[in-house]
């Protein structure tokens, strides 16, 4: 997702409201919003200019200290001028931004990168449009596709189902749907980044979970020989858990980028979220061209450490574990420097002698 899904969202939006621009806006609520038709559209022209603000000031702390000033004679064409004005600096901040670049945002995990950045911008053009258009009486319902991008970007804790715009308005608390329960708060959910010294751990959003799973890079820039088929199958468990609306994003899976060069070197993740227990099982691979390195045991540290954290504040996680074939010696080995130690064996057909061994790190809790 990227400059062209911004141009498109908001290419529909002043296709729709430009003929409606001699109405009363400013007297006219916006759908089910406390603000005016005319107060929404410069709160959403502001969203798109802070939005590239942050990627372009490359803001890490905080928000850029800066804001949308509306002159005071503009009227509702002005305004849907400015809109227009946004947009086009949003979809040049996200296309010229570096890849990996991440810019201040508070939700979930204090910063999103440019595609991130984008699909938020997309989701308040998409949501606002249809809060004006409805205060309006005109009909709304943006493309299809637009829909689907998003949820599987910055929602990929809804069951996406078989109608994404209507399910967009539910997640958003616009609406209902048949057999869900009311959505009263909500906010976005941007990807994981666990920092590592060498690399940098990011959650696999289900959007690229489908690339990867169908043979695509998932948006990863791959060193020779990756992704490999681990990497793919886990892709498509993060996927099929989404569809079945049960993936919690943060016990994902996780792609290995090398921060010198950007370059995708693995992958590594749950098999799942915690059980009743607080058990919850990992695994990884490495592109054959990076084995060898140290990158597997710091990767599986830095998860250690990740999870550690979250079982101290939260608790709900006891126990990692990890089940590697009796014949590699060099994956039991990354377990045992990340501190797993060997608690039982299991019979099964893997391994050069059809058996495995599993492996536990107990966690600290409270």
């Amino acid at each position: 997702m990227g400059g062209d899904q911004i141009q498109e969202a908001v290419g529909h939006t002043l296709a729709l409201l430009r003929p409606a621009a001699d109405r009363d806006w400013a007297g006219t609520k916006a759908g089910g919003l406390e603000w005016s038709c005319r107060e929404t559209a410069e709160h959403l022209a502001d969203c798109l200019l802070g939005y590239a603000s942050q990627l372009a000031g490359r803001w890490t702390e905080g928000y850029a200290p800066c804001g949308l000033a509306m002159d005071g004679d503009a009227d509702n064409a002005g305004a849907l001028d400015v809109l227009h004005t946004a947009g086009a600096l949003l979809t040049a901040a996200v296309r010229t931004a570096p890849a990996g670049l991440r810019a201040f945002h508070p939700a979930p995990f204090r910063a999103a990168d440019r595609e991130g950045f984008a699909a938020m911008g997309v989701t308040e053009v998409l949501l606002h449009t249809y809060d004006i258009a409805e205060g309006l009486g005109l009909p709304y319902e943006p493309p299809a596709e637009l829909c689907v991008d998003v949820l599987a970007r910055i929602f990929p804790h809804v069951q996406p189902g078989h109608a994404p715009w209507p399910t967009l308005l539910w997640a958003t608390g616009r609406g209902d749907l048949p057999g869900r329960a009311p959505v009263t708060e909500w906010r976005w959910s941007n990807p994981l980044v666990i920092p590592a010294e060498r690399l940098e751990l990011i959650a696999v959003t289900p959007a690229a979970a489908a690339d990867l799973a169908s043979g695509g890079t998932g948006g990863f820039r791959w060193i020779e020989g990756g992704p490999i088929e681990g990497t793919r199958v886990g892709s498509g468990l993060v996927f099929t858990a989404y569809q079945a609306g049960v993936l919690r994003p943060e016990w994902g899976m996780y792609v290995l980028v090398r921060t010198e060069d950007g370059r995708a070197l693995g992958a590594l993740g749950f098999h799942a979220a915690p059980d009743e227990e607080g058990r919850v099982e990992i695994g990884y691979d490495l592109v054959e061209a990076a084995r060898g390195r140290g990158y597997a045991t710091e990767a599986v540290r830095a998860l250690v450490g990740w999870t550690t954290e979250r079982a101290r504040e939260r608790g709900d996680v006891r126990s990692l574990w990890a089940v590697v074939d009796r014949s590699n010696t060099a994956s039991q080995a990354v377990v045992g420097r990340a501190g797993f130690r060997q608690a039982d064996e299991e019979d099964g057909s893997d391994g050069a002698d059809g058996g495995q061994f599993a492996y536990e790190l107990r966690l600290p809790v409270g």
